[in-house]
């Protein structure tokens, strides 16, 4: 599919000298779970509640073939079942091993299940799968869905407490159970995996997967690539969406407090097996169910270089409002910075830490698109065509005196110079640049520069 070059939205707010915008990157998904990317890889893999995973190129286009369908003999869909989550092994590149989360089609079980990609990098082998994990699920909500390889090597996986309302037995305070937890385990040191032996209830009462108790719903999850900081975006019942940030290292043993709190509020302490509140986890911040906000997808710290007012953020969303906000640092104050044009579901980050979210069956590109507002049309100059392919020509209605062009991508690198002998607008062949936004800055005789965006399709 081609990429739709112009930016589409610049929906509102502008605050702390950056304006949050999207740019549409690919399209014509449906229902999306989950964006991510094997390590160092500069696709992106688009995974779909019915069970087909679709490889988007680095340039924005879709393969035709899908990198893995899972048909209904397989998975389970309807309400918060289907495929729900992908996880790369950090050694993909060398064992071709990628995980997946699903709901079984018959008895709606959560799976864990490894397939490996086919002598086609971007086809997988549709026969390879092989099921490591399960559990049982009792209802067709809160089945969670994330699975990610955290900095210890070992594969995490986000379970809900089971679903209905209330979690109605209790299961996420349960230590016999899987639901209601983070779940941790070594796929590398056993077959079909082993237990980390630092897991809080290896070798006592408890299950041994369990790294964490007292989740109602981490539908979203995400380490910082960087520092291996774990952030948790843990779905309320009816007052309290919940950010959850634990830093690295990370300990073992927490308790995320439901059902005897949501967020810092009292829930549910009836079952008199509840902790004190001061030793449960304390969210980061909570939000509360004003303004129809019902509902947290969870999505990444800002690592990329391409936005530093982005820099120290965690970026989150609602999914009931379809608005995108964020939150600086350790803070607790959130900054509702726009709204999509769709229900978000899931946000992705790329190889290099730049930031991708889902609105409906497109996936846009986060940017802040208040850099480059010096506009050439403010000081008597143009350029065009915008978007361009393979040149672009700059008019002058001024007696501006021009000494040269320069084009440099969004994290301030020089790409491309052209000098204007005798202010000679001649064309500016761009036919090296790959598709995307940059910025154009013309200099004149005396230093100063007029700057825009330029689209290269």
């Amino acid at each position: 599919m081609k990429k739709l070059l112009l930016i589409i939205a610049f929906f509102t707010l502008t605050a702390n000298a950056q304006t949050v915008a999207l740019q549409s990157f690919a399209t014509g998904f449906t229902s999306p779970t989950e964006i991510t990317h094997p390590v160092n890889d500069a696709r992106l893999f688009l995974v779909q509640q019915g069970g087909i995973i679709k490889v988007i190129n680095a340039n924005g286009t879709v393969n035709a073939t899908p990198f893995l369908t899972l048909t209904t003999a397989t998975i389970i869909t309807g309400s918060e079942r289907g495929l729900l989550g992908l996880a790369f092994h950090p050694n993909y590149a060398t064992n071709g091993y990628f995980y997946v989360n699903y709901t079984r089609a018959g008895d709606g079980a959560t799976v864990i299940a490894r397939y490996t990609v086919s002598t086609d990098p971007n086809v997988a082998n549709a026969g390879s799968g092989t099921v490591i994990f399960t559990v049982s699920q009792p209802y067709s909500n809160h089945n969670g869905g994330s699975i990610k390889f955290g900095p210890d090597g070992y594969l995490y996986i986000g379970m809900g407490d089971g679903g209905a309302a209330g979690d109605p037995e209790n299961r996420a305070q349960n230590i016999n159970e899987n639901l209601g937890k983070i779940l941790r385990i070594d796929v590398d040191s056993a077959f079909p995996y082993g237990i980390p032996p630092t897991n809080p209830y290896v070798g006592i009462a408890g299950n041994d997967e369990i790294w964490s108790i007292g989740m109602r719903n981490p539908w979203k999850f995400s380490f910082n690539r960087l520092n291996g900081d774990l952030w948790i975006a843990d779905v309320g019942q009816g007052l309290a969406e919940e950010i959850d940030h634990i830093t690295s290292p990370l300990p073992v043993g927490l308790n995320f407090g439901w059902r005897c709190y949501e967020g810092n509020l009292t829930y549910d302490t009836s079952s008199g097996t509840c902790p004190l509140y001061a030793a449960t986890v304390a969210p980061v911040t909570q939000y509360g169910h004003t303004s129809s906000r019902c509902s947290i997808t969870g999505g990444y710290f800002y690592t990329g270089t391409m936005y530093p007012n982005f820099g120290n953020k965690y970026f989150f969303a609602d999914y009931c409002t379809a608005e995108i906000g964020y939150l600086t640092g350790s803070g607790s104050t959130i900054t509702w910075a726009l709204d999509s044009p769709g229900v978000i579901t899931t946000f992705g980050e790329d190889k290099n830490g730049e930031l991708y979210v889902t609105g409906g069956g497109t996936v846009y590109k986060i940017i802040d698109s208040s850099l480059g507002t010096n506009d050439f049309n403010k000081n008597g100059l143009s350029f065009y065509p915008n978007p361009a392919k393979t040149e672009i020509f700059i008019k002058n209605s001024t007696e501006i005196t021009l000494s040269n062009v320069k084009i440099y991508d969004l994290t301030g690198k020089l790409l491309l110079t052209k000098s204007l002998e005798n202010n000679d607008i001649s064309a500016v062949n761009i036919s090296s640049l790959s598709r995307g936004m940059y910025l154009i800055t013309v200099e004149d005789f005396k230093g100063n520069q007029y700057q825009s965006k330029l689209m290269a399709e």
